[in-house]
């Protein structure tokens, strides 16, 4: 967890307790497969997570610039 985090919370909509099936039992031999609502999800997850990205390096290029030249 970042810092700034602590004021800015995540958006919550990353896990959906209601569509998470990821429990699994002693009785499940074979793998799940990915159905296109859960690929879709996940591609539009790494959309934001790559756009989330972007923007804490602008963050963090902002933060560590050289500070200005002092008029002469």
């Amino acid at each position: 967890m970042n810092l700034f985090e602590i004021w800015d919370q995540s958006p919550q909509a990353y896990q959906d307790l209601s569509q998470d099936n990821s429990q699994t039992t002693a009785k499940d031999l074979r793998k799940t497969r990915l159905t296109l609502r859960q690929l879709n999800k996940l591609r539009r997850m790494n959309d934001v997570r790559a756009v989330e990205y972007k923007e804490k390096l602008k963050q963090v290029k902002k933060q560590y610039a050289p500070a200005p030249a002092a008029p002469v």
